[in-house]
């Protein structure tokens, strides 16, 4: 490991490995369903050593304190209650320097493969800049408004039988 990145990575009490990707990359999911998919985004982004999850515009029922989102958040409910709740997606980003909106439609041109993305926000941190990726609402996606306010897009690859795809 060179000197560099050992003087950038960190190892607090909590166990959790700190480097400048995971400290300077969030995930925003703009309105969510079903409280289990905040859950299990919340584990996610654990398992990745990631920390900083915003919501848009929650359904009813898909908010961080519902009993099934804290079922299915094994071990990460720090993230998940460290979450923070925005009335728009605009405001959940805060200065994101580079925004990477989540797809899985087929049709629109000049969206990244994931291994494209990785290299896109690693380069952005380096320079800096905060990152995030947005998810869109479980049935619907991101919708056309929200696509707007991202740089680029991200093809997530889903099931042929997926309906927005």
């Amino acid at each position: 490991m060179g000197t560099r990145i050992q003087k950038e990575m960190t190892t607090p009490a909590d166990g959790m490995l700190r480097m400048p990707i995971t400290l300077q990359t969030s995930f925003v999911f703009v309105r969510p369903h079903y409280p289990e998919n905040v859950g299990a985004l919340a584990r996610a982004m654990k398992v990745m050593g990631l920390t900083r999850l915003a919501i848009v515009k929650p359904g009813r029922i898909a908010t961080p304190s519902h009993e099934m989102a804290q079922r299915m958040a094994v071990k990460s409910l720090d993230v998940l209650n460290g979450a923070t709740l925005h009335a728009d997606l605009a405001s959940a980003l805060g200065d994101a320097g580079l925004v990477l909106g989540t797809t899985a439609r087929r049709g629109i041109s000049g969206v990244f493969q994931p291994r494209e993305a990785a290299r896109e926000a690693a380069r952005a941190v380096r320079e800096g800049l905060d990152v995030a990726f947005v998810f869109g609402n479980e049935k619907t996606g991101l919708s056309e408004e929200d696509r707007a306010l991202c740089r680029s897009l991200v093809r997530m690859f889903a099931t042929w039988r997926c309906t927005v795809c």
